[in-house]
């Protein structure tokens, strides 16, 4: 087990060792009884994955332990688990915060307006300057007699004074904005929240891990592709929204809400036998590849709705069927 384990967390998983280890089943014979796949369950009895508590409740049938003594283990260890990821975003933030005041400093502080007006810009007499920044205010000898140079020879080469006053406002706001942007991740509270209240949030602000719950690592297209016991997609948040029966076989569409996607599964299958999900286009297959074995299922496929996805058996003998 991973030596940074959380004690709790670590007790549940030797726990979980322990029930599998009476029954004298192997681990593969654990997810074909349960519906959880292999690799699924040896993350979950190595601590590297906290079992959801859908595969928690299949376990406690299959091998007749009462699920309450297992659930109210389980229900310490996610407490345990949460608090580390807890710990987690804390030191990610502490660290963002940490970069952002590095940056900060390379800038240095924030020009003094007249100062830069005075010692650097000269503003044009007449042309209007910055909002709040008389153009008639004084200058110094200096800035006079550079600007004097300047006129008569036709303009300074880097521009006229009101591009380089417009030059001027754009470095003012944008040191600004810095400053701004460091206060709200430094004023207390949850910067992520702080950021959110300066206006509509950005693609990768709005990006659906943020809001998601703990455990579960993706949501729409994001999911296509992957494994949805290995993603935290399935136990409590999944429902059969289809399903069918092929030969003795039984075919389900496998819908989670949560993550806003689809797959196909297939039951009461054997070694050879199929089975694919389609969305559109979008297609996704699996099988029984280890005799003994009696489940399948495919890979996730992004769906708005549980409708639009088709689930079908192809097996071995020859016969196929698919869901509504």
């Amino acid at each position: 087990m991973p030596g940074e384990l959380d004690p709790q967390v670590r007790e549940f998983a030797e726990q979980l060792r322990r029930v599998v280890d009476r029954t004298g089943l192997s681990v593969a014979a654990v997810a074909d009884r349960t519906g959880y796949s292999k690799t699924s369950w040896e993350r979950y009895l190595n601590g590297r994955l906290l079992a959801p508590k859908g595969a928690i409740v299949a376990l406690a049938e299959v091998t007749g332990t009462p699920p309450i003594h297992l659930t109210t283990m389980w229900e310490l260890a996610e407490r345990a688990w949460s608090r580390s990821e807890a710990r987690h975003d804390r030191t990610m933030e502490a660290v963002r915060i940490s970069q952002a005041r590095a940056a900060l400093g390379e800038f240095g502080p924030a020009p003094d307006v007249r100062e830069f007006d005075a010692g650097r810009m000269a503003l044009t007499p007449g042309v209007a300057g910055p909002a709040g920044v008389s153009p008639t205010m004084p200058v110094s000898r200096e800035a006079r007699e550079t600007r004097e140079k300047r006129g008569s020879a036709g303009g300074a080469p880097g521009g006229s004074g009101p591009r380089r006053a417009t030059l001027f406002l754009a470095g003012v706001v944008g040191v600004v904005t810095i400053v701004v942007g460091a206060f709200l991740l430094t004023d207390g509270g949850d910067p992520r929240q702080a950021v959110g209240t300066t206006g509509s949030p950005s693609p990768a602000s709005a990006a659906p891990s943020t809001a998601l719950p703990s455990g579960v690592l993706c949501a729409g297209a994001d999911c296509t592709g992957r494994d949805a016991e290995e993603t935290g997609c399935s136990g409590d948040l999944v429902t059969t929204a289809k399903s069918a029966t092929v030969g003795t076989t039984l075919v389900e569409v496998r819908f989670s809400r949560t993550c806003g996607a689809a797959w196909g599964r297939i039951t009461g299958a054997a070694q050879g036998d199929g089975v694919r999900v389609t969305v559109g286009p979008v297609r996704q297959t699996g099988a029984v590849t280890v005799a003994g074995d009696t489940i399948a299922y495919t890979p996730m496929v992004a769906v708005k709705s549980a409708a639009d996805a088709t689930a079908c058996a192809v097996l071995a003998s020859g016969q196929q069927g698919c869901t509504p």
